[in-house]
């Protein structure tokens, strides 16, 4: 346990200790009329540039929403609520306002398609006291798992921006206490788009007041991490602006190539 909570303080402290104020990304932001943080840890071995805007609001926690789907699977894969990427969920008919809610899931296209009530199942059945356990074993933000549900949107689970780079980091590695076939098949389902040299695994979240874009884009060269989290007055007219804003950053230190 000392081992694992070690690693994460290290990855969180590497990513705090390197990192400079980016204010240029502020920019970003205000073409899209977006309050909010990006963190940045670039690890490619030829440079690139690691940093964060607003670095006040990157160490302050806010809901994970539907970031929480990336260790949600690995505790579910790991407690045998399912087995593997192919198991069907089925639907119980139960119209959802999300058209893609509304038809037998599996493991990939719920990650896919964030839906809520294939996670709200998995949290059923491993227990709200289990799921602490794991969390804090992972060291996975304030590792609450009380109040409403589902209580990664609405209960008091909390995380920060640093806090997810420094996850994410360690699930890059498959450094997490989980099985390392499981770790890998969730970076699997991670998958955004990817090009000839390059991979794009992320996942979005939205609380209703603030919303995510986490992940990290594979070169060859090395990875780079990203947490993006924003407010979102406008709600659901604000959520495209999460990757607008994100991918510019991305794009700004060449962690993504430039849109033809």
């Amino acid at each position: 346990m000392k081992r694992i909570l070690l690693s994460g303080w290290l990855s969180v402290s590497f990513a705090w200790a390197g990192q400079e104020e980016r204010g240029e990304w502020g920019g970003f932001f205000s073409e899209s009329q977006a309050v909010g943080t990006m963190v940045v840890v670039d690890e490619r071995e030829a440079g690139g540039s690691s940093g964060v805007y607003q670095k006040e609001r990157a160490e302050k926690r806010f809901s994970p929403a539907s970031t929480f789907k990336i260790p949600h699977a690995l505790v579910a894969l790991d407690a045998g609520v399912v087995s593997d990427e192919f198991e069907v969920f089925p639907w119980d008919g139960k119209p959802h306002a999300i058209a893609t809610w509304n038809r037998d899931q599996n493991l990939r296209s719920s990650m896919r398609g964030s839906v809520v009530w294939v996670y709200q199942a998995f949290a059923r059945e491993i227990g709200l006291e289990r799921e602490g356990q794991y969390l804090k074993k992972i060291g996975y933000g304030n590792a609450d798992t009380s109040g409403a549900d589902p209580f990664w949107v609405e209960g008091e689970l909390r995380i920060s921006a640093q806090e997810q780079v420094a996850f994410l980091r360690r699930l890059y590695r498959n450094e997490l206490p989980f099985r390392v076939e499981h770790q890998r098949l969730v970076k699997d389902i991670m998958i955004v788009e990817a090009g000839r040299d390059w991979i794009l695994r992320a996942k979005t979240g939205w609380s209703g007041t603030v919303c995510w874009w986490v992940g990290w884009v594979e070169w060859p060269t090395g990875p780079v991490f990203f947490a993006l989290n924003m407010d979102t007055p406008q709600r659901m007219d604000d959520l495209p602006k999460r990757e607008i804003i994100a991918r510019k950053v991305l794009r700004s230190i060449q962690a993504l190539p430039s849109e033809k």
